[in-house]
């Protein structure tokens, strides 16, 4: 995590993402971090909300905001039916329902308040001892426009993840618009993680690509999702799918230049945060040459990280983000 926690602290990039592997934990690690010198503001996108009961999700969200001295992004998904049902023995009767009674208890927890939720998934009666921190914001995975309109209803951010900028114009972003209405609150940001990788001496972008998502690609609701925006897949071939994202420019690649064409489609399509993730390079050349490649977007954006023909609705800077992503997402 280290260089793309460096990349942070000396650019205008506003937060390093992580999202949850099986395998470590990233929150230790962004302890580590701020015990060597990093205190940056990091966000998750996504945790699994099986994993970890909303009350201690909540602490540890508390616990990296107070830590960081930054506010903190917490996001959270339903996670695959498999993988709900070998760690819950059953899977989701409504994946929505659970993130449903899940942000209405961490709602509740980070805002300081007492809970007093009975969910068919998640439940609580009580609350947390208080703290002084900064502003922990609740994430949700957004993949289509149901999981969107619980987001506008619930969430201070909609993270998607491979979603072409059609799609988040056309289908997500009206339904966030519908839900914040219904929600009676602001529509929340958009924060989409979008693949990057320059070109380079060996480097095949396709191949990258499928190093990248092949793992996303073979599940079903990001397969249907990408199907539902014109994309064409293969069932049993990821292979064809990664193809299709860098043809289609879902995957950005080519010069500095390109990729940042690539970032001002996404801001024109409502898209106010871009996370780079250069998980693809990161596999194939590790994390050093993945940060460098970040860092040559950002210098081609500015210093500041903002394309440059953009603003978004509310007059804010679209920015971009970077990731420390190893290409071992378990989402």
């Amino acid at each position: 995590m280290v260089p793309f926690a460096a990349v942070v602290r000396d650019t205008g990039a506003r937060r390093l993402w992580f999202g949850q592997t099986l395998d470590w934990d990233a929150a230790f690690g962004v302890a580590h971090l701020t015990g060597s010198g990093y205190r940056i503001p990091v966000g998750s996108a996504v945790e699994l909300a099986l994993t970890r009961h909303p009350a201690d999700a909540a602490v540890r969200a508390r616990t990296l905001a107070a830590l960081t001295g930054h506010d903190t992004v917490l996001g959270v998904g339903p996670g695959t039916e498999d993988l709900v049902r070998a760690l819950n023995g059953t899977g989701y009767a409504s994946p929505l329902g659970a993130m449903r009674d899940y942000l209405t208890v961490l709602r509740a927890l980070v805002e300081g308040r007492t809970a007093a939720h009975d969910g068919e998934y998640f439940s609580l009666h009580g609350g947390l001892p208080p703290r002084e921190h900064p502003l922990v914001a609740l994430g949700v995975g957004v993949l289509g426009p149901r999981s969107a309109h619980l987001a506008g209803v619930l969430a201070d951010v909609a993270i998607t993840w491979m979603t072409p900028s059609s799609y988040v114009r056309d289908v997500l972003t009206p339904a966030l618009h519908r839900g914040a209405t219904d929600g009676g609150r602001p529509a929340p940001r958009v924060a989409t993680v979008v693949h990057v990788a320059l070109d380079g001496p060996g480097r095949d972008p396709y191949r990258l690509a499928w190093l990248a998502t092949n793992r996303h690609l073979a599940q079903d609701n990001y397969a249907g999702m990408l199907r539902r925006a014109g994309l064409t897949l293969h069932p049993t071939s990821p292979a064809v799918g990664a193809r299709a994202l860098v043809d289609s420019g879902t995957f950005l690649t080519g010069s500095p230049a390109d990729v940042v064409l690539g970032l001002e489609t996404l801001a024109r399509a409502g898209v106010d945060e871009v996370v780079l993730n250069t998980a693809g390079v990161c596999a194939v050349e590790g994390p050093a040459a993945a940060a460098r490649d970040v860092r040559g977007i950002l210098d081609a954006l500015g210093r500041d990280a903002r394309p440059p023909a953009h603003r978004t609705s509310d007059d804010t800077d679209t920015r971009a983000e970077t990731r420390a992503d190893t290409g071992k997402e378990s989402e």
